[in-house]
């Protein structure tokens, strides 16, 4: 017979000393069981050590100064603007998810085997740690737990909170010290909290082997369901693997997971909480897994270079922490749920339209990037670069972020080209030049008489610069037309008409700096484009004129809540007025006319939009920026070896191949396909007409012919004049015998060549009148009046002959 209190298997007074010598070695794989023992035997050395037993008992019931349940590590989630999860960060995979989100089959498969006493016992469990280590000593293995579900959880909690690695050795230590210590903080847990909230801990915090932290990361990775879903089989095998997972992991060990699973489910069917048969079908079962990878970062989310913008942004702004540290723990301990801008409807448009054009892999090492953003917001909706987010090493993959800048992606930028023209054109409208505003494109300029913003000639009399890449010259232009050829000379002469400090300032104004974060540099090529930037910073320039002149630095995350859903500080948004609104919609109208009469024309969308090619010196490169008054996107392709070494001539990229590759050869036709589609469904949004002050000297355009409409009705010359491109209003009526009443008897300006668009005034015929210039005019001239009596003369009249004229007879 067995003594009161006694589990059957433990010590018995035949057992010999070196029998007991190996048990108790023995006790350094039972799960610190040993340690429990020794540190119950310290209570009364502590006693003897001075300190009184009711002393001693008040010390061990105290809660520890320091004692913390926060900082359990939790992955964090990026997600799109509608919700989508595209990328988790996390130090160990762990989702922290409610008790009624884990199935019953679980809880008690844990308790069965942990601690099937938890909810009867304190924080110490006696009777239930001998009966344990009796049943391990027994049967030499571990099949039962020693320690309980609260010091389990106790030594998860100090594991995960450690900073450091003496932290981390010290809460793992065999040690009577340690053992002491998770007591005391177990005593204070089960004060503090129900034995439900416990048990839920427990399960989010342990760790269930192959880089599962928690029951729910455990349940997607092993099964690809959520924990509330989970069966017995697959519950008794996650339960099992708590206690060592590294030697039940059943990716590894799966026929020693087999073995631990139905140890679970003896142990479950001898407390009750299943019956044996139902135990023995479930042993019979193989395991059966469905693997699901979790990758920490952004190599594996749809947008990568996006996400890696949010996770630069969040690393690198002081918003989130005073250190680099503090930022990174925030992001991969903190469970965030960070809400971006991203629009995946744009971003899968533009990546599509990237490497369509421009393969990841493609033979010729080109690369392209594009940066879409909201005009008015400043969100960024797609942020594609056209390779894999990895080793540059590795063909097709870079680390490089070519759509951002440094700060956001380690890209020096590259030289914008005529994109830049935008702002030498903005900085003219600003000063109040009208479209037709002319100026003399040489073939060749010479860049003198520059000052840059302090006032420094930057001139260079040695220099020659002219048109071979975008433009024509050798003849004057308007702004119109000087736009819409992209003629350099002429864009040297408005900057130098305009000033170059007010052209750099007007792209400061529109948010423009170079890739480094550097201010632009101020030479007279500044309007052809030599500074280097990225997409993002373009797009976000363009999309102010897009949105009237409001210029908003971008932005990609919305808010972002911690694991307990408290809202944290996120860069608040930040917009500005900082061109006029007439002064924007003279813009829109004149990058306008470059998608239809332009150097980009056939690259429409089929509503509002405009935009601006760039071409850099040699080909080096090449861009396209463009914008609706709902979305703007910059596109540059260009070669990451270095443009001008590498430069696009004679260009085949995967079968299709190009001469010499322009702003509308390669980026144009990717802005185009991908702003169809991530406008697909969307309705238009229209310009806004610019004031008639800039119409003051006509439209800008090359001078038309206007149609001769006189005689016809009025409706008629109304209809002919609109199909030529002219508007037309009625003035007042006049008389007229020349024009039948209700026909048009005038109209000013008259037939002959104006400019486009000019406004024809009509006026109808009342019918003949008399008296009056009209009637004068307009009357059949009356034959000669002759005396009466004097007939007119019926042959033709001989003249004299000319001198020298032998005929005698007058030319023809």
């Amino acid at each position: 017979m067995h003594g009161p209190g006694r589990p059957r298997g433990f010590f018995s007074a035949s057992t010999t000393r070196a029998e007991k010598a190996r048990a108790v070695r023995g006790l350094g794989t039972l799960g610190g069981l040993a340690g429990f023992l020794v540190a119950l035997m310290l209570l009364p050395a502590a006693c003897t050590a001075g300190i009184g037993a009711r002393d001693t008992a008040d010390w061990f019931l105290t809660e520890p100064e320091g004692l913390s349940t926060a900082g359990v590590p939790q992955r964090s989630r990026v997600l799109s603007e509608d919700g989508r999860t595209i990328a988790t960060f996390f130090y160990q995979n762990r989702v922290d998810v409610p008790l009624e989100k884990i199935a019953p089959v679980v809880r008690k498969a844990v308790l069965a085997i942990e601690d099937s006493r938890f909810y009867e016992h304190g924080a110490i469990d006696v009777q239930g740690t001998l009966r344990a280590l009796a049943s391990n000593v027994s049967s030499g293995e571990v099949t039962q737990g020693g320690s309980g579900i609260t010091q389990q959880y106790v030594k998860n909690l100090l594991l995960t909170q450690a900073d450091s690695t003496e932290e981390r050795e010290a809460a793992k230590e065999i040690s009577a010290a340690r053992k002491i210590r998770e007591l005391r903080y177990a005593i204070a847990i089960e004060k503090r909290f129900p034995k439900d909230e416990i048990l839920r801990r427990y399960l989010n915090i342990a760790y269930y082997g192959d880089g599962a932290y928690g029951i729910e990361a455990a349940s997607r990775h092993y099964f690809s369901k959520h924990a509330s879903e989970l069966d017995l089989a697959e519950a008794t095998l996650l339960a099992g693997v708590i206690r060592y997972p590294y030697a039940y992991d059943p990716t590894q060990h799966a026929g020693a997971a087999l073995q631990r699973r139905n140890v679970v489910l003896n142990r479950m069917a001898e407390l009750g909480m299943i019956g044996y048969a139902e135990a023995e079908k479930t042993k019979k079962l193989p395991i059966e897994l469905d693997i699901q990878n979790m990758r920490s970062g952004c190599v594996a989310s749809e947008a990568p270079f996006f996400c890696d913008y949010v996770q630069r942004e969040i690393l690198a702004n002081k918003v989130f922490g005073e250190t680099v540290k503090e930022r990174e723990e925030l992001l991969k301990r903190g469970g965030l749920t960070i809400r971006t801008t991203l629009d995946r409807r744009a971003q899968k448009a533009a990546r599509k339209a990237v490497l369509s054009y421009v393969p990841a892999k493609n033979s010729a090492h080109k690369a392209a990037a594009e940066a879409m953003v909201e005009p008015g917001t400043g969100e960024i909706k797609a942020l594609v670069v056209g390779r894999e987010l990895g080793p540059d090493e590795e063909r097709g993959k870079t680390w490089i972020n070519f759509a951002a800048d440094a700060g956001h992606g380690s890209s020096i930028g590259m030289q914008a080209g005529s994109t830049f023209k935008a702002f030498t054109l903005a900085a003219a409208l600003d000063e109040g030049m009208p479209f037709g505003s002319r100026l003399m494109a040489p073939e060749k300029y010479t860049p003198v008489g520059f000052r840059n913003c302090d006032g420094e000639n930057v001139g260079d009399p040695t220099a020659s610069l002219g048109n071979a890449a975008d433009g024509e010259g050798g003849r004057s232009f308007s702004l119109v037309t000087g736009t819409q050829h992209s003629v350099n000379t002429y864009f040297l002469a408005l900057q130098k008409e305009v000033g170059l400090c007010d052209t750099v300032k007007m792209a400061e104004r529109l948010g423009m700096r170079q890739a480094n974060g550097k201010p632009l540099e101020q030479f007279p090529s500044f309007t052809l484009g030599f500074n280097a930037v990225s997409p993002l910073r373009l797009a976000a320039a363009y999309a102010a004129f897009g949105a009237r002149g409001e210029y908003c630095e971008p932005i990609a995350i919305k808010s972002i809540t911690d694991a307990s859903g408290e809202k944290l500080k996120v860069p608040p948004r930040k917009c500005e007025q900082v061109i006029d609104r007439g002064v924007a919609d003279a813009v829109n109208h004149i990058l306008s006319g470059v998608l239809t009469k332009g150097t980009a024309r056939g690259m429409g969308l089929g509503r509002d939009a405009a935009g601006k090619t760039g071409t850099v010196d040699n080909f080096s490169a090449a861009w396209f920026a463009g914008y609706t008054p709902d979305l703007a996107a910059a596109v540059w392709v260009g070669d990451p070896r270095g443009g001008y070494k590498h430069p696009m001539t004679s260009l085949c990229l995967d079968g299709r191949c190009y001469g010499s590759v322009f702003g509308a050869t390669i980026p144009a036709p990717i802005w185009q396909q991908s702003m169809l589609g991530a406008l697909r469904g969307t309705d238009a949004t229209s310009f806004h007409r610019p004031p008639s002050f800039y119409f003051s000297r006509g439209s800008g355009e090359d001078r038309v012919k206007v149609p001769d409409v006189r005689g016809m009705s009025l409706d008629e010359a109304v209809a002919k004049l609109r199909a030529a491109g002219f508007t037309a209003r009625v003035g007042e009526r006049v008389r007229s015998r020349r024009y039948e009443r209700g026909t048009v008897a005038e109209m000013s300006p008259g037939p002959g060549s104006v400019e486009p668009g000019t406004t024809i005034t009509l006026r109808v015929s009342s019918g003949p009148g008399r008296g009056g210039a009209d009637d004068d005019e307009d009357r059949p001239p009356r034959p000669p009046t002759r005396p009466p009596g004097i007939p007119l003369p019926t042959n033709t009249p001989t003249l004299p002959p000319l001198p020298g004229d032998p005929a005698g007879q007058a030319p023809a």
